[in-house]
């Protein structure tokens, strides 16, 4: 069983890059290969997932081990195969995805790459209670957590703000939904409050 592999990035195309190990190259789909670039040492490390089937052995890779865990998850739904499970990530953060399944977001889910309404339902209904480990507490408390400790200047939006793209989000989508936020605010939410309408409106687009 392969867990990860660490090696020169040999090729590239747009489903999958070539990583050369010791001068053997290894073919691994990738959500985003485009996304992949070597670190300071030249080198790539993707944590993988080693898929057997009747007619063929293929490796997915990923950047990170929150990447892996939810690829497998979504493996475990009825209707989901690797394929699928791979466009998913690609159409999103891990962190965004894993909200949408917590706040049951249909909507966000039906406008991943294969994913129509019934296997939206399946994979709220198989996922929900299964992400723990992989957010626990759920998306806010993810959020909460990256907010700077200590005395602050940024005020709660800027805390918020930081807290978001903490969590994969651009400064351009967190700043583009700033005005749908202040629409509902009083003036006396706090940093977590803030985070979870922040958070509904961008799942609304």
């Amino acid at each position: 069983m392969i867990d990860y592999l660490k090696g020169t990035l040999a090729h590239r195309e747009s489903d999958y890059v070539v990583v050369d190990v010791n001068g053997v190259g290894y073919r691994v789909f990738c959500a985003n290969p485009y996304g992949i670039e070597p670190g300071d040492d030249s080198r790539v490390t993707l944590f993988i997932h080693y898929h057997v089937r009747e007619d063929a052995v293929l490796l997915f890779g990923f950047s990170s081990r929150e990447e892996q865990a939810l690829f497998r998850k979504l493996l475990d739904v009825s209707g989901v195969g690797p394929r699928v499970a791979l466009g998913i990530l690609s159409a999103g953060q891990p962190s965004a995805i894993i909200a949408a399944i917590y706040q049951e977001d249909l909507t966000f889910l039906t406008r991943l790459p294969g994913i129509g309404k019934k296997t939206a339902q399946r994979i709220v209904l198989d996922l929900k209670d299964k992400l723990a480990d992989l957010s626990p507490g759920g998306l806010e408390t993810l959020a909460v957590s990256a907010v700077p400790q200590g005395k602050s200047t940024a005020g709660p939006w800027g805390e918020a703000k930081q807290a978001l793209m903490a969590l994969g989000y651009t400064e351009a989508e967190v700043d583009r939904i700033r005005p749908v936020v202040q629409q509902s605010v009083t003036g006396s939410e706090t940093v977590d409050a803030l985070i979870k309408l922040a958070l509904t409106a961008l799942f609304k687009g």
